[in-house]
């Protein structure tokens, strides 16, 4: 039997906890000592990664190896689940990637613990520029159900959640038979009709993804699909809250729109992700510029190609958010998500010990992971 404790200040009821670990889980949980500088919370869940540090889930070709090594590394930044997404592609290049995470999760039991699933970012979207952001136009192509089910022969049910645009005509039937496959259905990189939204969210979709973004650059006032989404209750919204995607005025107020209980945060991080700043080749976007900020753009242009920053720093930028707490952004990263994980991220008795202790710059807003269990171990 392995047993062990940990402790801090739950950011969610501002108390301070001891957590006894038995055998990869939560056994007790009870008031704590006071005093010192640390947090501890659920591990953070991150619903949309396309890479880090230099590991890219949508290169041409991944390996079991790479994908185990991205786990590695985001450990480091807190991260105890996350989603590996694959993009738009051929079939054959999104069913090699499936393999490659498969056999990952085949051959190491953390793997599989820490990657429940696999999001597909696609093919399904807008062909337009604008809506289509870095997905590239010759794989676009509309739902097809045939598709979807040798995706899944191929990989064992592997993918978990799809991103797609509901303005194709297959889009409905394509979401009721996924929903009733037990895949979560987001909307994203789409240019549909607001009444498409709503008849999407009435067959089955449950999500917005990385809302605000995947858009056309202008829009109607009203109505269009952002109102549309924010206003349909039916809809959690996932956010990229690094600063450049959203501007803070943008972020808070579509918050405040959906309201905590409906709004997750993502990182949507690629490979060039805690990476040192300059220019970049890259296998989606070509030359790509990495600046100290965290941003990543076409040289030259305000087209972004990516996002660089970790969920931690989405969690600090929230925090910092007027009418916003460090309370908000965990449950953002934690319980909101892990609703779509399996009912991951909260702190219960029985519950696996994936843990995170962290100790948060107020001033600075930094989070500076200092501990990290999954299942009860620190890997």
């Amino acid at each position: 039997m392995t047993r062990h404790s940990i402790h801090g200040c739950d950011p969610v009821t501002g108390e301070f906890i001891e957590i006894l670990v038995e055998n990869g889980v939560i056994r007790s949980i009870t008031p704590g000592r006071s005093g010192e500088d640390l947090w501890l919370s659920p591990g953070f869940i991150d619903l949309q990664v396309n890479g880090y540090a230099g590991c890219e889930l949508n290169a041409e070709s991944i390996t079991p190896d790479l994908v185990t090594a991205l786990m590695y590394k985001l450990f480091a930044v807190g991260v105890t689940t996350f989603i590996p997404t694959i993009i738009t592609a051929s079939e054959g290049r999104i069913i090699a990637a499936l393999r490659a995470i498969g056999d990952a999760r085949d051959r190491s039991l953390l793997v599989r613990h820490v990657i429940p699933f696999v999001h597909v970012e696609g093919p399904h979207l807008s062909p337009a520029d604008g809506p289509r952001g870095a997905h590239p136009l010759n794989h676009i192509r509309f739902p097809d159900i045939a598709e979807f089910e040798r995706w899944q022969a191929i990989s064992g049910g592997l993918v978990g959640m799809v991103t797609l645009s509901p303005h194709w005509d297959s889009a409905l039937p394509y979401i009721a038979h996924l929903t009733s496959r037990g895949c979560w259905v987001a909307i994203g990189h789409t240019d549909a009709e607001p009444s498409r939204i709503h008849a999407a969210a009435e067959a089955g979709a449950v999500l917005s993804t990385h809302l605000g973004n995947g858009l056309a650059e202008d829009l109607p006032r009203h109505p269009n699909l952002l109102w549309a989404q924010l206003a349909d209750d039916r809809l959690t919204a996932s956010f990229i809250a690094d600063g450049h995607h959203l501007p803070a005025d943008t972020l808070r107020a579509m918050l405040r729109a959906k309201g905590i209980e409906r709004s997750i945060l993502v990182s949507d991080s690629v490979a060039l992700a805690g990476m040192p700043p300059g220019r970049y080749e890259t296998s989606v976007g070509g030359t790509v510029e990495l600046t100290a900020q965290g941003r990543i753009g076409i040289p030259g242009a305000q087209t972004l190609a990516g996002a660089a920053l970790s969920l931690k720093s989405g969690i600090a930028t929230v925090a910092r958010l007027s009418g916003f707490s460090l309370r908000d952004s965990i449950v953002m990263a934690t319980e909101n998500p892990g609703r779509f994980a399996g009912g991951r991220g909260v702190l219960r008795v029985g519950a696996d010990a994936d843990l995170v202790q962290f100790r948060w710059d107020r001033a600075g807003g930094d989070i500076e992971i200092v501990n990290l269990l999954v299942g009860g171990v620190a890997p």
